[in-house]
């Protein structure tokens, strides 16, 4: 690998000048062309420290328009970052359609770090290379076009450049000690680099190797590249089809249709459940806060079912300090410039906070499929991105709760002509949600797939019988004390009397 890299001589400062002044028009050409395209270019630079990575970096922000063009630097995560999950900092800087991203020190960096430190296990680090590629696929699905580029010296090389560096008043301060703590560690550093970069050297994510012993030619040979691969997807007048794993169309079980919507609760019962529900759950808030685990609640169900009403009994019992609503609509320009989950990974809640989604990424199976705003594909698709990306946020410490809130379509009904009969409830009532109505079957379709191919026991759906509201308020407050409870290891006073 490694030695394969093939070495040439640095060319000369005059030849440098005359291929540079027409490469940077071409660069600046191609900018402009990807302006008008639907996909984002990522370029992520690694290697050995001191192969001018963000030299680099440097001049191709130099070389190209900084208005299309975004770079994005790592150190060690800040307070805000390390409440979150690890990849949070890197979904929330993704560069929208049509913008270049150059990445340093980003995903790969640190844990190649750490298991060249000893500081994680073989299997961890095998983990952490799945999650990168898991990452990197869900891009590569939504049409990104990912470059990487691992800027290498051999040990000899390295400390000639490390010196060099540090005897100029100019470079000296890019030379940190933990640089000659790495060059130390060069022999390990390889070792591990070898299983990183042949575990996570895709079709359509390849790794290109780049001899940076002569600067100026090493600068070339990365702006060339990333012209030419912008050049050639620029090209495509379509897509290949991204490989999507087989879709099972086989009829999924009739999960709302299995549910009993007559189950009244009296005024009384609700009032006294409702009291006892919220004296439970404002300590399990504080007691999640000082244990630094997070809780992510997903709202979805039929308009008119009783969602908003669900989260303002949860949220009277809560702390306004430590939680967050976000309501979901159609998305943004710069959200739909984006891949569908940014959106929702922007929202993450720190460190022993909750956020509640009323409505969610699960709009991608649901509204997108029926109106066809999305492909088949990518909805197909989006069922293992959305297990992935909850499965990422509960190995983050987050409870994730899924609720579906279900009426019978004659209730929905009900609900509708006493909202147009009702002053300040009428503007709830919209053109869209008669138009729902409408495609009644589609949707009981769409969701019995989505409770089936995403209900997993690191996020469980909780179906709602919600012809009731006061029954459903309580079920969906008791699930939420419930998953709380477990995960904080406590043990409810009336489960233990039973």
């Amino acid at each position: 690998m490694f030695d394969q890299i093939e070495r040439r001589k640095d060319i000369s400062k005059s030849a440098y000048k005359a291929e540079v002044a027409d490469l940077r028009n071409q660069l600046v050409v191609v900018q402009q062309a990807l302006r008008h395209r639907d996909f984002p270019v990522i370029v992520v630079f690694a290697g050995v420290d001191g192969a001018g990575k963000h030299e680099t970096v440097d001049l191709l922000n130099a070389w190209m328009d900084p208005r299309w063009l975004q770079t994005h630097a790592y150190g060690e995560p800040s307070d805000e970052e390390r409440e979150r999950p690890g990849f949070w900092r890197f979904w929330r800087d993704l560069p929208p359609n049509g913008i270049i991203g150059l990445y340093l020190s980003a995903w790969y960096s640190r844990p190649l770090l750490a298991r060249v430190k000893e500081r994680c296990s073989e299997s961890d680090f095998s983990q952490r290379i799945e999650e990168i590629n898991a990452f990197e696929r869900t891009l590569i699905a939504n049409g990104a076009l990912i470059l990487k580029y691992w800027m290498h010296l051999d040990k000899r090389s390295q400390r000639k450049r490390l010196e060099s560096l540090s005897a100029n008043r100019l470079t000296s301060w890019e030379v940190k000690p933990k640089d000659w703590e790495h060059w130390a560690l060069y022999d390990r550093f390889i070792e591990v680099s070898r299983k990183l970069i042949r575990s996570t050297d895709m079709p359509d994510a390849s790794w290109q190797m780049i001899d940076s012993s002569p600067e100026r030619r090493r600068s070339l040979d990365v702006a060339r590249s990333v012209l030419q691969s912008c050049n050639a997807r620029l090209e495509q007048e379509h897509l290949e089809a991204v490989q999507t794993p087989p879709f099972n169309a086989t009829p999924s079980p009739a999960a709302l249709e299995s549910l009993d919507l007559n189950r009244p609760v009296s005024r009384n019962t609700y009032k006294h459940e409702l009291t006892s529900l919220h004296a439970r759950l404002g300590p399990l808030q504080r007691a999640a806060r000082e244990a630094g685990i997070s809780t992510v609640l997903v709202f979805e169900g039929w308009d008119a079912a009783g969602k908003g009403g669900a989260i303002r009994r949860i949220t009277n019992a809560l702390d306004a300090r430590h939680y967050q609503v976000i309501p979901i609509a159609a998305p943004t320009d710069e959200e739909h410039a984006h891949h569908y989950l940014w959106r929702f990974w922007r929202h993450l809640p720190r460190a022993g906070r909750i956020t509640i989604f009323d409505r969610s990424w699960y709009g991608r199976v649901l509204v997108e499929r029926i109106e066809g705003f999305c492909t088949d594909a990518a909805w197909q698709r989006a069922y293992q991105e959305m297990n992935d990306f909850e499965t990422t946020l509960a190995g983050a410490n987050n409870v994730v709760c899924k609720f579906w809130v279900h009426i019978s379509k004659e209730e929905q009904l009900n609900r509708f002509r006493e909202r147009e009969s009702i002053l300040y409830k009428s503007w709830k009532l919209t053109d869209e949600d008669w138009r729902n109505r409408e495609r009644w079957d589609e949707y009981v379709h769409a969701v019995n797939d989505m409770v089936h191919h995403t209900d997993t026991e690191v996020a469980p759906w909780t179906l709602v019988e919600g012809n009731d509201k006061y029954f459903a308020r309580l079920k969906v407050l008791r699930t939420v004390c419930d998953r709380l409870e477990a995960a904080l290891g406590w043990i409810n006073e009336s489960q233990a009397a039973q």
